[in-house]
């Protein structure tokens, strides 16, 4: 997953990493409140344990798709040992490439009536 490759030879992503990027796409989140919101976008459906959360973190600093932020809340109001991560411009464009290739998956999908359109909310 280095960043000066194509972001199309990284996909597909898994469904855990695709959905921590997605939860890092508006903003810094710590660790937890990926697993929170990772755990609400689904309905529940997906949980992402520490080890799951915290193996796909590390292999996406490693792969320049998330960084560390050195921004950190007020520390009366947070934990200090929170690590804070966002996603990286290479992340930005990896997340919407898999973004679109499942769009374009679910169209497939949608043209040979695996499911009706009003069936999505």
């Amino acid at each position: 997953m280095g960043n000066s490759r194509n972001p199309e030879e990284s996909l597909p992503l898994t469904p855990a990493v695709f959905h921590i990027l997605l939860a890092l796409a508006d903003g810094e989140k710590h660790g937890y409140a990926i697993m929170q919101e990772v755990e609400t976008l689904t309905d529940g459906k997906i949980r992402l344990g520490p080890g799951t959360l915290y193996g796909s973190i590390k292999r996406l600093l490693a792969g320049g798709l998330i960084e560390e932020s050195d921004e950190r809340p007020d520390p009366e109001l947070d934990d200090e040992r929170r690590r804070y991560y966002r996603l990286t411009d290479f992340g930005q464009r990896i997340a919407s490439a898999e973004a679109e290739r499942l769009f374009l998956l679910v169209r497939q999908a949608r043209l040979k009536k695996l499911f009706a359109p009003e069936s999505v909310v």
